[in-house]
Order: structure tokens, then sequence, then C-alpha cells
């Protein structure tokens, strides 16, 4: 499982013409290029399926809504793909693109709702020590680093600016991300790379879950 240099190089060409007739006399090429990206997430999703339960791999349309936006260039420079978890007791989701210079792997909780970051903020606050732990493993600082997001400038409301992580408490993202250079994503170890990344992100999601399926006592809300 691969993928393919033919995929990056319409990437590429794709950002130099990004206009209908160049897209639709280059149509095969894009075909192409999103059938290796099934392909290699479809494999991806049957390595983490041994390991985890994941709803389905969804790959988006290159195709941008220009409606809302000022750049009104119709295609996107990349390829992605999301992997959901399934149940309401699996929280986290698997992101991975492909684009040129800039493919990545990683996922986590981009936009969660008011109560979920209220609840987030909480169990940071008062049970700091798992997150802690988790964020400390040396498997998740090699391939991760640390852990991603914006964050608010000051400390949140009902909250005291005296906490020991309070970094973690302003964030209103939680997620990690890892790029590779384009020799690393042609390389036969890609896949592998790909996988492991994933299941280093697992114990991350399970825990987030387990804090989001329970209340402050630990009492399922499901």
């Amino acid at each position: 499982m691969q993928v393919k240099k033919q995929t990056l190089d319409f990437l590429k060409d794709l950002a130099k013409n990004n206009n209908k007739p160049w897209f639709n006399e280059n149509k095969s090429r894009y075909i192409a290029a999103k059938e290796n990206m099934e392909e290699f997430i479809g494999g991806v999703k049957k390595e983490l399926d041994k390991k985890d339960t994941i709803d389905k791999a969804k790959v988006y349309r290159i195709y941008r809504d220009v409606r809302f936006s000022k750049d009104k260039t119709p295609y996107k420079k990349y390829l992605h793909a999301t992997l959901n978890r399934l149940g309401a007791e699996r929280r986290g989701g698997y992101y991975f693109g492909i684009e040129p210079s800039n493919s990545g792997v990683g996922g986590g909780f981009y936009a969660p709702n008011k109560e979920d970051l209220l609840r987030i903020r909480k169990e940071f606050s008062l049970n700091p020590e798992p997150i802690q732990k988790i964020l400390a493993t040396k498997k998740f600082k090699s391939y991760y680093g640390e852990l991603l997001g914006e964050a608010v400038k000051t400390t949140p409301r009902g909250f005291d600016k005296e906490v020991p992580n309070l970094d973690l408490v302003r964030k209103k993202q939680f997620y990690v991300m890892r790029n590779f250079t384009d020799k690393e994503v042609l390389s036969k170890d890609f896949f592998g790379a790909v996988v492991d990344g994933f299941q280093t992100v697992r114990p991350y999601f399970d825990y987030m879950s387990e804090v989001l399926t329970t209340d402050l006592n630990g009492e399922s809300i499901l």
C-alpha cells in the first residue's frame, strides 16, 4: 500500500493551474489520485479495525465551497480523509491529508461543543495527572511532540488561573498533527508510519472518550 508519485504530481500541477478548464482536461489524473487515496486509507482502516472500531473512512471532495470565501479558486490543493470511530462511547477522529510539502497525520477534537469543552477543561483542571501522563509518554512525544489547538488569551471564566496546567485549560481545540516530506510520503514505509501514528494517538482518544461520556463523579452520561 503506497502513495503514488502521480498523485503528488497531480496535486503539484493543480496548485499551479487551479481552474476548471485545466481540471477538466486532467480529470482522469484526478480520478486516479482519488482512487489511490481511497485505496491507501482503506488499507489503513483495515489495520485500525484490528485494535479499534472504525465506522467509516471518508475521503472528502476536492471541490471547494466558494460561496462565502474571498478565495474563488475552485479546487483544494490537497486530498484528505477522516476515519470516524464507531459508537457514542468512542470519541475522537483520525485525520490524514496528502498535499505536496504539507502532508499530515493526526486527529483529535477540533471544534468541541460548549458542553464538551467545559467538561474537558474541568477534568484537566481537577485531575491533571492522566492527561499529563499520556502527553509525556516517549512514543507520543516522539511522534507528535505536543497537543495542539487554539487557546483563549485569558483564564476561562470559572477557572483558577493558578491551576497547574493552565495551558491545557485555556485551549479550545485539542488535536495532534505530524507532517511528512514528499520523500517520506512516497516511501514504502509511509503506510506503516501512518498506522503507527494513529495507534500512537489511540490512548489519548480512549482517555478523552472516558472523560466525555461520564460526569465529574465518573458516572456514565450515555
